[in-house]
């Protein structure tokens, strides 16, 4: 347990920055075209997202 709450600590800023900045991408894509292809970014902001989330919750619960 504690090795997740180390990954957490470290990895959650960089995985933060990874969600924002693709986002960004997102957001720009759908500015510019009507219809873009979003699904590389998405899986990118899915991947950090469920991953900040778990180890928030398993901190909270620790």
């Amino acid at each position: 347990m504690e090795n997740l709450i180390l990954a957490g600590i470290y990895l959650n800023p960089i995985l933060a920055i990874v969600f924002c900045l693709n986002l960004v991408a997102i957001i720009k894509k759908v500015i510019k075209e009507k219809h873009p292809d979003t699904s590389t970014n998405t899986f990118w902001m899915t991947i950090p997202a469920v991953y900040i989330i778990f180890s928030i919750s398993w901190m909270i619960l620790l």
